[in-house]
C-alpha cells in the first residue's frame, strides 16, 4: 500500500501515516562540534565558546547553541524521507518551514535521544504539507527541545 492515494487525478500523501514514529536516535554532542557550530553560526557568545567565562555562569560550563538542535533532530529527517512505504517524490518535496521549542540547555557532553512522529498531513488543492515532530531529551531523560519540520509535497500535474 503507498503513501499516497489518487484523488480528482492527482496524487496526495495519505493522512493515514498521522501517527508514524521513527527512531529513537542518538547523538552525542561533542565539545569541539559544538564550538565549530558556535562559530559557523557567527556567535560569538562566550556562553558557547569561553571554558573560563562559562564557568562563571548559572550553567556552570559550556552550553551549545540553542540552535544546534537542528543536529540532533534533523538526523531522523533522512529515515522520514528514505522510508519506503511513503515513496516521496523528492523533485516536488520542498522545506516549508521548522520551529523549536526549546526546555533545557544542552552541554557538550550530552547525549541526546531524539524520536519522531509524522504528526499532521494538510491535503490541499496543489500541494500536501507534512509536519513531522521530533522530541529530543538528554541522557537524564529531561526534555531539551522540541523540532517541528514541515514539509510541502507539490503536486504533479
Amino acid at each position: 500500500m503507498s503513501a499516497q492515494s489518487i484523488i480528482g487525478g492527482k496524487e496526495m500523501f495519505d493522512p493515514k501515516f498521522v501517527g508514524r514514529q521513527y527512531g529513537p536516535m542518538t547523538y552525542e554532542v561533542g565539545r569541539e562540534k559544538a564550538m565549530e557550530y558556535a562559530r559557523a553560526i557567527k556567535s560569538n557568545d562566550p556562553h558557547y565558546l569561553d571554558e573560563a567565562f562559562a564557568k562563571t555562569t548559572k550553567y556552570g560550563g559550556l552550553i551549545v547553541p540553542p540552535t544546534f538542535a537542528v543536529v540532533y533532530s534533523g538526523l531522523l529527517c533522512g529515515p522520514f524521507f528514505l522510508d519506503p512505504e511513503l515513496k516521496i517524490d523528492f523533485a516536488m518535496l520542498v522545506h516549508g518551514e521548522q520551529a523549536f521549542e526549546f526546555y533545557e540547555v544542552v552541554r557538550p557532553g550530552d547525549t541526546i535521544t531524539s524520536s519522531g512522529v509524522i504528526s499532521k498531513v494538510d491535503n490541499k488543492e496543489k500541494l500536501d504539507v507534512v509536519s513531522f515532530e521530533i522530541l529530543s531529551k538528554n541522557q537524564k531523560g529531561v526534555e531539551v527541545c522540541k523540532a517541528t519540520y514541515s514539509f510541502a509535497i507539490r503536486k504533479r500535474g
